[in-house]
């Protein structure tokens, strides 16, 4: 199935901070304010201080739960079903936030995600359907079955109240903190920096990070057009989001990368210094710190958003 280039979004598909605060008020009660951490991680040189943004306390264990309900809240009241495909957090969040709506849930996921992760989906009552090894294959039947039933369909990170809701973590951080340091953001599909982005503007530098084996926001910002580079088979995405691509152009969005080696260490640190536990992804903004790939001006206490938590335990 063929998605929009940048060049071929309207402007109905640009998200604004109007959006963003217009997300803020639909969400009220629905979702948490997550709290922030002021503390010091060790770096190359020495203690550095940051601020934690613990997002991976948000229901479901995600931050996709912010613009899953936005979605949700947005469509008309007839919508009675929705369906996605998701290797993970994008199908736990809809699946959660459909059950509090009262509308049945059906997410597509690839032969090979994350049994924990379909666990969570099933606890929220989602109706779960493997097809094919790739988010990519899961992707189509899930559009064909959101026809064939009329149900809305969800995406993961492209839609545009998907990353205005995702956007709220941005305003939360202009209460939360003082001045306006830069702020680090993991990037998957792109919905989260996007969001944020769009929230901030140009008040506060917001900094994407990635691994630089899926350096896929690195890549299109050098590039016309999205990259279709592959992940790994559990993603939930095969390609950086048109809009989040749209707003990372906009904004003058950096993307910095980082080895999973150093995602890895960053993990295991969280756990043996905090008692945090996070996916390799939630790491990784982190990871950009404790490696020396970002390194504060002085003076700076910069933002680090640890934006999920649906793991296995026992997985190092």
């Amino acid at each position: 199935m063929n998605e929009p280039s940048v060049d071929e979004i309207g402007a109905a598909d640009r998200v604004y901070r109007s959006d963003v605060r217009a997300a803020r008020k639909r969400l009220a009660g629905r979702i948490r304010k997550t709290p922030v951490f002021h503390t010091s991680v060790a770096g190359p040189n020495g203690p550095v201080p940051v601020t934690l943004k613990l997002e991976y306390l948000q229901h479901g264990g995600t931050f996709k739960v912010r613009g899953t309900f936005n979605a949700l809240l947005e469509a008309t009241a007839s919508v009675d079903q929705v369906v996605i495909a998701s290797g993970g957090n994008a199908g736990i969040a809809a699946a959660l936030a459909a059950a509090q709506l009262g509308k049945a849930c059906t997410v597509v996921v690839p032969e090979s995600a994350p049994h924990t992760k379909v666990a969570a989906m099933w606890s929220h009552g989602a109706e779960v359907l493997w097809h094919g090894t790739t988010y990519a294959e899961a992707y189509r039947y899930a559009g064909d079955l959101a026809v064939e039933r009329g149900a809305l369909r969800l995406h993961a990170d492209d839609l545009p109240a998907v990353v205005a809701g995702a956007g709220v973590v941005g305003l939360e951080l202009e209460e939360q903190v003082r001045g306006r340091p830069s702020v680090l953001v993991a990037v998957g599909g792109g919905g989260l920096v996007a969001g944020v982005a769009a929230a901030l503007g140009r008040r506060q530098r917001v900094i994407g990070i990635e691994s630089a084996g899926l350096p896929m926001l690195h890549t299109a910002l050098g590039v016309d057009r999205a990259p279709g580079l592959r992940r790994p088979r559990t993603s939930s995405a095969d390609r950086i989001g048109d809009i989040a691509l749209g707003i990372a152009r906009r904004y003058d969005v950096r993307s910095l990368l980082v080895t999973d080696d150093a995602i890895a260490t960053t993990r295991d640190y969280l756990w043996r210094e905090f008692r945090i536990v996070v996916e390799f992804t939630g790491a990784a903004a982190l990871a950009a710190i404790q490696s020396g790939v970002y390194v504060p001006p002085p003076g700076e206490r910069p933002v680090v958003v640890l934006c999920s938590a649906n793991t296995d335990l026992t997985t190092s």
